[in-house]
């Protein structure tokens, strides 16, 4: 077998899988997915911490792309300052997901890098589909901690803001997790309810 079709064959598409890279922001979550290399991704937005819109993103893509109800859905996201909560409930949801280590993911250093909502899906998608293929060396995925560890890092960081020894930035009312509180979609509603 010659080296390109080596490389074509490694780097061929499971017909199955749907992969999908979220670029989260405070008011709006922008979803890239794609069925693999070559293949223009699809690219929509959802409002911040709309869990139902996400699901709802989902199915369509699936749709889109021609896959069925059950197809293998890969996701990641670069690590941020809303915590995991995301992650488990994707994964509570049946997809795999990866946290990524934001300092990890490669940058062209010779070439000015435009910081555009399509070059960050694209790369991100790109590379999750390299890392699904075997390179494991493409970026860092963060390894997420129990919930009652996040707890306490929580607990650490609120004893500083009252101290007044914290970013002043640090804002815990204004994250996603905190707009989901009071819905039975996330907060710690959500959390309860995995445990059933």
């Amino acid at each position: 077998m010659n080296r390109s079709a080596a490389h074509r064959e490694k780097y061929t598409r499971n017909q199955a899988d749907l992969y999908l890279a979220f670029e989260l922001g405070k008011k709006e979550w922008k979803m890239g997915f794609t069925v693999g290399f070559g293949q223009k991704p699809r690219e929509v937005v959802v409002c911040a911490g709309d869990l139902a819109g996400v699901r709802r993103e989902i199915g369509r893509a699936k749709r889109r792309f021609g896959l069925p109800r059950g197809a293998r859905v890969l996701s990641c996201y670069e690590a941020e300052r809303d915590g995991f909560w995301l992650h488990r409930y994707l994964i509570h949801r049946g997809v795999r997901n990866l946290v990524v280590d934001s300092s990890s993911i490669e940058v062209n250093r010779r070439a000015k890098r435009a910081k555009t909502d399509r070059i960050d899906l694209g790369k991100l998608l790109t590379m999750l589909m390299r890392y699904d293929h075997g390179e494991r060396r493409v970026w860092s995925v963060v390894r997420v901690p129990t919930v009652d560890e996040e707890d306490s890092r929580q607990l650490h960081r609120d004893l500083e803001a009252l101290r007044g020894g914290a970013d002043s930035a640090y804002q815990p009312d204004q994250g996603t997790f905190g707009k989901l509180q009071g819905s039975d979609e996330g907060g710690p509603r959500f959390f309860e309810s995995i445990g059933d």
